[in-house]
């Protein structure tokens, strides 16, 4: 099984892939290619997919029973002790020359406040 998640794409790219593969929602893409056929669609949608990005997960034989690749995303595949994760960039960076980033919030949370002074109900 494999899937082509396709965002932002030209729709060429989209008419290409329907020749293997069945779209099944606007740029989602699915199918049962040979390997070599599989590889090939990549390649073509890694050189034509211009300003968008994509997305390819297939079957696989490994742990995980399934491996993905990416393209032109934020998100990227990571091995990590034989099981591939994705690695987030952090959503939250600490300002430049913020002294407040680096020293941790005084006092007690409400949460610790309710438990050690009883509360609210």
């Amino acid at each position: 099984m494999t899937v082509i998640v396709l965002t932002n794409c030209p729709v060429g790219l989209r008419g290409f892939l329907t020749r293997w593969l069945l779209e099944i929602s606007p740029g989602v893409f699915l199918g049962s290619p040979s390997t070599r056929i599989r590889d090939l669609l990549w390649a073509e949608v890694r050189e034509y997919a211009g300003q968008g990005r994509a997305l390819l997960a297939y079957q696989t034989d490994n742990e995980q029973g399934y491996a993905f690749e990416t393209h032109d995303h934020t998100w990227h595949p990571t091995d990590h002790e034989g099981l591939t994760l994705i690695h987030r960039p952090s959503s939250r960076a600490p300002r430049a020359g913020s002294a407040a980033a680096d020293v941790p919030r005084q006092g007690w949370s409400k949460a610790s406040k309710r438990r050690r002074f009883g509360g609210g109900r």
